[in-house]
C-alpha cells in the first residue's frame, strides 16, 4: 500500500475511534470529518495527482476501502459515491470540465451520484430525469431516490435523459430548486447521508453537462457502477474482517460450560466458516482491482463478480457473527448489529444480487465453448 494510504489508514483509526456506534444511532456523521478525509484525498484516492488525488491503484484503494469498511461502513459508503463522482468525471468529462471539477473533490468538497428513481431502480429504461441545453444554460428536472451521501453533497452527479440518449450533469446542491429530503431511518449505513431529490427546473451552466452525451443510458452508467461495485465489494471485505475479529475475541474470552466459546466444536464452525468467506472476498477483490489496474476487458464483470461474492458472504458472515456474540452483539452500539444491517443493504445496492447473477449468467453464456 502507498505511504499516503497506509498513513490514512491510522488517521481513519484515530478519527473515528469508538465514535462509529454513536454515529449509527445518531444517522448523522461529523461533516468536519468528512471533508477533512476529502482534503487529504482520501475519499476519492484514485484521483490522479495532477488533479489533487494519491493517484492510487484500484488494489492500494481497496486494501485502503476494506480497512475503512471494518470500522464504520457508513464513512465508506460516503467513499464509494465520492469515488463515483470522481470516476463518473475522469470518464465522460472534457479536459477543461476535469480541471474544473477534479480539484473540487480533492479538496475537501463534497459529492453524490444520482441514479434510482421512485420507478426506475434496476430498470434504468425507466429513468425520467430529464437533463435539457439551450445555449448557456442547462435545465434539470425530476426527482431521484437513495441518493448515498447527498446530505453531506456540495454536488451531485445527475443521470438523466438527454436527447435522444442520455447525460449526466454536476448539480451544485445549493441550486435553487435542489430539494434535498433525508431518508429516515434507514436498515443499514445509517450515517451515510442517504436522501431522496428532487429537482426542480434547476439551471445551471451547460458546461455543467459532462461529455458522453448520447450513449444509452446503461451504457453510460456502467462507467460509475463499475467503480461502485468496485467499492462495496473491497467494503464487504471489510465487513467480514471487522466480524472476524470481533467473533474470534469474543470467542477467545467468553467461557460457557466450563470451557471457552472457541471450543465448542459450532462455535468453531461459524469461526472456520467467518475466516474462509473474508479470504474469498478479499481474492475475489484482489482478481477484480488487478484487471482494473491492467485495463483488462474483464474488468467490469470481475467487478461484478467481487460484488455478488463479497456482499453474499458479508450477509451470511455477518448473522453468523451476531450468533456467536448472542445478546453481547444484540445492539446498535455494537460492530455485529451494525454489520449485520449493513450488509443486508450490500446486497440491494450498486446492483442487487439477483441483478448480478443475471450479469453473470449472461456472461457465462457468452463465454462457454
Amino acid at each position: 500500500m502507498s505511504e499516503p494510504l497506509a498513513d490514512g489508514r491510522e488517521l481513519v483509526a484515530s478519527l473515528i475511534g469508538d465514535e462509529a456506534g454513536a454515529w449509527d444511532v445518531a444517522g448523522r456523521l461529523p461533516a468536519e470529518l468528512l471533508r477533512d478525509l476529502g482534503a487529504r484525498g482520501l475519499l476519492c484516492a484514485q484521483v490522479p495527482a495532477e488533479f489533487g488525488g494519491l493517484g492510487a491503484s484500484s488494489l492500494d484503494n481497496g486494501e485502503f476501502t476494506a480497512h475503512v469498511g471494518s470500522i464504520c461502513s457508513s464513512v465508506r459508503s460516503v467513499m464509494t459515491s465520492q469515488g463515483m463522482a470522481a470516476w463518473s468525471i475522469q470518464r465522460l468529462a472534457d479536459a477543461q470540465q476535469r480541471r474544473a471539477f477534479l480539484p473540487q473533490l480533492t479538496s475537501g468538497g463534497l459529492a453524490a451520484v444520482a441514479f434510482s428513481e421512485p420507478e426506475a431502480g434496476s430498470d434504468l429504461s425507466a429513468v425520467s430525469t430529464e437533463i435539457t441545453s439551450s445555449g448557456r444554460t442547462a435545465v434539470v428536472t425530476g426527482r431521484k431516490k437513495w441518493t448515498t451521501a447527498a446530505v453531506y453533497a456540495d454536488v451531485i452527479v445527475v443521470f438523466g435523459r438527454y436527447g435522444d440518449g442520455a447525460g449526466a450533469v454536476v448539480v451544485p446542491a445549493s441550486a435553487p430548486g435542489v430539494h434535498v429530503a433525508p431518508v429516515e431511518n434507514p436498515l443499514g449505513c445509517r450515517a451515510a447521508g442517504h436522501a431522496n431529490l428532487t429537482f426542480d427546473a434547476v439551471r445551471v451552466p451547460a458546461e455543467n453537462v459532462l461529455g458522453g452525451t448520447g450513449f444509452s443510458l446503461p451504457l453510460l452508467v456502467t462507467a460509475a457502477l463499475a467503480y461502485g461495485r468496485m467499492s462495496v465489494a473491497w467494503g464487504c471485505a471489510g465487513i467480514l474482517r471487522g466480524c472476524l475479529s470481533a467473533a474470534a475475541h469474543h470467542a477467545r474470552s467468553r467461557e460457557q460450560f466450563g470451557k471457552p466459546l472457541a471450543d465448542h466444536q459450532l462455535v468453531q464452525r461459524h469461526l472456520a466458516d467467518l475466516l474462509a468467506a473474508e479470504q474469498i472476498s478479499r481474492r475475489a477483490c484482489e482478481h477484480a482491482s488487478r484487471c482494473w489496474d491492467a485495463g483488462s476487458p474483464e474488468a467490469v464483470t470481475a467487478a461484478v463478480l467481487a460484488k455478488y461474492v463479497a456482499a453474499a458472504h458479508a450477509a451470511r458472515g455477518a448473522a453468523a457473527a451476531v450468533q456467536v456474540l448472542a445478546s453481547a452483539g444484540a445492539t446498535d452500539q455494537q460492530l455485529v448489529a451494525r454489520a449485520y444491517r449493513d450488509s443486508k443493504l450490500m446486497e440491494i445496492i450498486e446492483g442487487s444480487n439477483e441483478i448480478c447473477q443475471m450479469i453473470l449468467a449472461d456472461h457465462a453464456v457468452a463465454t462457454a465453448c
